[in-house]
């Protein structure tokens, strides 16, 4: 799973480098980029493992979770926006730094006004400027909003038990998600709401991974089936327009789960998950790299030059912020938990309050294997 989502990290880089080179808009199919086609992956397989982790945890358990899994790597993110790459291309600029903490978009501005993951500025100081895609530091991570909104969605629906004793809720949720998303022509018309737009955009890839995970107990990973579904979301896609993608989520979920259990992956892939990492930082050292002037040399030069620093930095964030966080999280859970092991609680009550030992291990797992993303 871990090469798999690095994968699709490295293919929003590849979609964003034509941009931020100036060098056109890319490959498209059906009119959207492979970096959207990307994230819709992402949110796919985001879908059936926080499901997953959804229908193994409680509510609070589950946001806290979540929380650590996203914000902190994010909130880092944005610091080191303000304190390395924008300095660097604020002096690039301006041959000094005299005035970056006070001009207009000051980087303090930056950090506040972007604190709650939906993203409302993008630049830093004015900068950066002297580069092809002006204006901003960081545009990959809009998507981080909408895939937080959709962890608060199956946060509620899970909830529910018939949610979790059939998956013919989830089914309908997806079903509807599809059929507003195919009708948003006439809805944005009295709505007008980018946010309702995305979002409805986004919702029906992380839905059809949930199906998926609703459905698991039954059907498992077969090559018949993961080809199948890949041939499947292929044809959805090609026949029908604007919403085929959508329509055709479950099937891109089950073949990305699929190709996931076939591919071989290296054993530094498998245990270190530096997908998250990846797709945050990639868009700050392309438009580094390119205000130094790296795309004038090629766009396969900058595409590897981008990739190879992308992956020291999200490394870094793996080894220093994202698994140090998860393993506080893990282990505040499992000193909770003494006190009521070693109670006056009786044993039905326990195992109807916590998993089992099965979804336990399912869900570290997932755990240790979620992105996001995204993810979008």
């Amino acid at each position: 799973m871990n090469m798999i989502r690095l994968g699709l990290a490295a293919l929003v880089l590849f979609a964003h480098s034509f941009y931020l080179a100036g060098a056109g808009e890319g490959p498209h199919v059906r009119g959207e980029n492979l970096g959207g086609w990307a994230v819709a992956g992402f949110f796919a397989l985001s879908g059936f493992l926080i499901t997953g982790s959804r229908f193994t945890n409680g509510l609070g358990e589950y946001l806290v979770h979540r929380v650590a899994r996203i914000y902190p790597a994010f909130f880092v993110c944005l610091v080191v926006t303000v304190s390395v790459f924008a300095p660097l291309g604020y002096a690039h600029q301006n041959g000094t730094l005299s005035g970056y903490w006070t001009t207009e978009t000051t980087p303090l501005r930056f950090v506040f006004s972007n604190l709650f993951l939906q993203m409302e500025n993008y630049d830093v100081a004015f900068t950066p400027a002297a580069v092809p895609f002006a204006g901003s530091w960081n545009g990959s991570l809009w998507s981080l909003y909408y895939e937080f909104l959709c962890y608060l969605i199956i946060a509620a629906i899970g909830g529910i038990a018939w949610v979790r004793r059939s998956p013919l809720p989830l089914a309908l949720a997806f079903t509807l998600s599809v059929a507003v998303y195919a009708n948003l022509p006439a809805i944005m018309p009295m709505l007008k709401d980018n946010n309702f737009a995305l979002l409805t955009k986004l919702l029906p890839f992380f839905l059809g991974g949930a199906v998926i995970q609703a459905f698991s107990k039954w059907v498992g990973l077969h090559w018949a089936a993961g080809l199948g579904s890949i041939i499947g979301a292929g044809v959805c896609v090609a026949v029908v327009p604007t919403w085929g993608g959508q329509l055709a989520a479950p099937l891109i979920a089950y073949g990305l789960l699929w190709v996931s259990s076939v591919l071989p992956s290296p054993r530094l892939i498998h245990v270190h998950d530096v997908s998250y990492g990846f797709y945050i930082y990639a868009w700050p050292i392309q438009q580094l790299l390119a205000l130094y002037g790296v795309h004038n040399r090629g766009i396969a030069v900058y595409i590897l030059a981008s990739g190879a620093g992308t992956l020291v930095l999200a490394t870094a964030s793996w080894l220093l912020i994202e698994r140090p966080v998860m393993r506080a999280v893990r282990r505040r859970r499992r000193t909770s938990s003494v006190p009521a092991a070693v109670g006056g609680v009786s044993p039905a009550v326990q195992a109807s309050d916590q998993p089992d030992q099965a979804g336990q291990r399912r869900n570290n797992r997932q755990e240790s294997e979620a992105a996001a993303v995204g993810k979008a």
